[in-house]
């Protein structure tokens, strides 16, 4: 179970660096962007980012 865990971390680790390193100004002005919203527009974006893993999990079981 540990494995899978890790293997799950190992993957989004992957995937959130693949921006900065293969297009650093796009990812550091979006960062910027992201950086300028309010309280209530990251909570948005943070729970379409989870419920989009969810499906993606669900999808792939």
């Amino acid at each position: 179970m540990l494995d899978y865990w890790l293997l799950g971390l190992a993957m989004m680790l992957i995937v959130e660096g693949l921006l900065p390193f293969v297009l650093p100004q796009l990812w550091r002005e979006t960062f910027s962007k992201l950086v300028a919203l309010g309280d209530g527009q990251l909570r948005f974006v943070g729970i379409t980012a989870m419920l989009s893993g969810l499906l993606l999990l669900y999808w792939i079981k």
